[in-house]
């Protein structure tokens, strides 16, 4: 499947000469989706409600992933629609329309909802009613959601750059700059806050922390090192959000290695070949990756060992997991939402959420599950 993927990749045309267009959905992979396996379910998904939050992002190829805090969800389609909901029964707060092509959402922080265009402005609009409160033009097209804390919004763009701005009125106050290699994937990390430390992972295959305060660069480690003899082959975008807890970070990269790392130093704890693009979830004692198969595993977060790995997703399009009670929760690119046992991975549950298909990992908060779909549904579940 790999290859035929990157195949696509290789044809698409080429913005600013760097980044490859879009991560193609399962219809447009080398491979038919793997077909849905029969099992007896152990655990209900049960719809409290749904919402339509927007034209969705089928054609567009964007991952506009909702923000859930403090009792609110806060989510956006490409067209530039706002809406903040009632995270509790769905209730409609506000909505407002920015009057952008929306490519990067949704951020939360500092009493600010965070988007990002496609014409490289950063817009806060206030959590509250959603009034305007500032907008601010940097260098190039956001992919990606905005974070904010400590009065810092943090925003990463498409040529290779970090930005610090004022979280008050936009001004910026720092740049970090990796730069972009030749040929890169379609798609940015988010940027993580922790603390005053923000961590990003970049195009070439690294993982950066730098201060949030000024920007200062704290540490820089090459998850993996680009090999190969053509552009593609060398392809090892860190394009999934990565991951801490307590001291470790946790990342993973395409066509390279996950990786454990210490928070502090940048020091690898461990790493091992493998190769994603969907994203990593975690728990307490695992590690959980989708592959770039589709195939979902479960390591052993302190030694990276295989305790599980189940393979009947594959082309499917899967979405990064999360741990939800004693289930891995992930989505598919035909709207399927799928459980698996933590223990061994196999399938416990299965609902289909949105026929246009679920690109961006559910949101998990308490004892509910939140989805948004390509076709501009967001739905709470619980298990039953």
């Amino acid at each position: 499947m790999r290859h035929g993927l990157l195949v696509l990749f290789s044809l698409a045309m080429l913005s600013g000469c760097s980044t490859v267009k879009g991560l193609m959905p399962a219809k447009d992979t080398s491979e038919p989706p793997a077909p849905l396996v029969e099992f007896t379910p152990r655990v209900e998904v049960e719809t409290l409600w749904t919402r339509d939050v927007g034209g969705g992002s089928k054609d567009d190829q964007l991952e506009l992933v909702p923000a859930v805090t403090s009792g609110r969800i806060f989510a956006a389609d490409p067209r530039g629609r706002v809406k903040a909901l009632n995270s509790a029964d769905g209730t409609i707060l506000w909505e407002t329309n920015v009057k952008a092509r929306i490519s990067g959402a949704t951020g939360a922080g500092d009493g600010l909802v965070l988007l990002g265009t496609t014409e490289g402005e950063v817009i806060a609009l206030g959590q509250e009613n959603g009034e305007a409160r500032w907008r601010k033009g940097l260098s190039s097209e956001i992919l990606s959601a905005p974070a904010a804390s400590r009065g810092v919004v943090v925003v990463r763009t498409v040529d290779g750059k970090l930005f610090g701005l004022d979280s008050s009125n936009g001004q910026r106050v720092w740049t970090f700059d990796r730069g972009v290699p030749v040929l890169t994937l379609r798609g940015t990390a988010s940027p993580v806050i922790e603390g005053d430390i923000v961590l990003n992972g970049f195009d070439n295959g690294r993982l950066a922390a730098v201060s949030l305060v000024d920007g200062r660069p704290l540490w820089d480690s090459r998850i993996t090192v680009p090999s190969g003899r053509t552009e593609i082959e060398r392809m090892v975008d860190l394009d999934a959000e990565p991951i801490v807890i307590g001291d470790a970070v946790y990342a993973v990269t395409f066509q390279g290695r996950v990786a454990a790392l210490d928070l502090n130093s940048g020091r690898t704890i461990w790493r091992r070949e493998m190769s994603s693009y969907a994203g990593i979830g975690a728990d307490d004692g695992n590690l959980y990756v989708t592959d770039e198969l589709s195939h979902v595993w479960a390591l052993d977060r302190y030694t990276s060992a295989s305790l599980w790995r189940q393979t009947k997703l594959q082309a499917r399009m899967v979405t990064a997991p999360v741990r939800h009670q004693d289930y891995v929760v992930v989505g598919d690119g035909e709207g399927y939402l799928h459980l698996l046992d933590h223990q061994d991975g196999q399938f416990v549950g299965r609902a289909r959420i949105d026929k246009a298909g679920i690109a961006v990992p559910p949101v998990v908060r308490g004892d509910r599950i939140y989805v948004f779909g390509r076709g501009g549904s967001l739905s709470a579940l619980q298990l039953r």
